[in-house]
């Protein structure tokens, strides 16, 4: 499935259904009197939050949304059909913004929430209601009001227990699909993921969501490579599995790279759990692999983990180490 995570659509309330302005019409009923209905309510445009869905794709094709409108109310003080409301499903993690993108208007956090985006106009009112004791015979109704039209944006951040991070071509798509039923694009060459994938691990009868994020690069915070769109995506998870590949010469730059790409983004990123753990064990001996680490976890002063996507005790034994940070 592709993915897209900010779309710019059109929502269009439908209008309320005028009012009638009908007279009694029957036989041996010389002055019948008003009998006019009022019109009917149109629809809204609600949106729906579905965890089953992980991309605003659906919105790619199709872009301008419009409610049914109210019925008109007609004789014998019939009321006009309500028009139906029009709902759209969004992924959890859904955000709404107003037309300049940057004002705050609602953020889907848990499923089957509802927002009402563009409320449907009230329908008219029919001559009925303007009968008085000096006026017996009004010709008077309105119409329906108009229902809310505008522009929204929808942008998405991932939702995930747990985002795998670290510089391109570190193994993060290879570790996801390890570890979980994801099938993300592998390759051995930087920027391989160009957007984000998810997998749901299952350990002990418990199910871990975790999200594969773009390789950051020095300038991701000012849009550099892939950039802020998608640091944005690191902000929902619950904790940061920092993916370093231990084949590289200077561990402790890559990693500090990274982290500084990330503060520079949000500084509320460095507070998230994080787990260090090195990939790509199986390239280099034994003897060196304990080198590396010693010399990183002296300077960095954090436990880290090792793994090889290639070896499922390894693999098996990330899960678990997971599990712990979101349990």
């Amino acid at each position: 499935m592709k993915f897209l995570d900010q779309v710019k659509i059109y929502v269009k309330a439908g209008d309320g259904g005028s009012g009638s302005p009908s007279f009694r019409r029957e036989k041996f009923i010389e002055f019948g009197g008003p009998d006019g209905g009022d019109g009917g309510k149109g629809g809204s445009i609600i949106l729906v939050s579905e965890r089953n869905l992980n991309t605003l794709i659906d919105f790619r094709y199709q872009q301008h949304f419009k409610a049914e409108r109210g019925r008109d109310g007609s004789g014998k003080n019939k009321t006009g059909r309500g028009g139906e409301d029009l709902y759209l499903k969004v992924p959890v993690g859904t955000q709404v913004f107003e037309e300049d993108n940057k004002t705050l208007i609602f953020d889907f956090k848990k499923e089957n929430e509802k927002f009402v985006a563009a409320i449907g106009g009230n329908g008219g009112f029919g001559n009925t209601r303007f009968k008085s004791s000096t006026n017996r015979t009004p010709k008077k109704f309105t119409k329906g009001t108009i229902g809310e039209e505008f522009w929204i944006y929808l942008q998405l951040k991932t939702i995930a227990d747990i985002g795998i991070i670290g510089l391109p071509n570190a193994g993060k798509s290879s570790l996801l699909a390890s570890i979980t039923s994801a099938t993300p694009k592998i390759a051995n060459y930087k920027f391989t993921t160009l957007n984000p994938n998810l997998g749901v691990a299952m350990y002990d009868d418990k199910e871990i969501t975790l999200a594969d994020i773009p390789g950051l690069i020095e300038g991701a915070h000012q849009g550099t490579g892939l950039g802020i769109k998608f640091l944005k995506h690191i902000e929902r998870c619950k904790a940061l599995l920092h993916l370093i590949d231990i084949s590289e010469n200077d561990l402790i730059n890559s990693y500090l790279q990274v982290r500084d790409e990330m503060g520079k983004y949000s500084s509320e990123l460095l507070k998230k759990q994080e787990i260090i753990v090195f990939n790509k064990i199986d390239l280099i001996d034994e003897n060196e692999i304990k080198e590396k680490i010693k010399d990183f976890e002296k300077i960095i002063k954090k436990s880290t983990f090792t793994t090889s996507t290639l070896d499922k005790k390894s693999v098996s034994d990330i899960k678990s180490t997971l599990l712990y940070y979101v349990s």
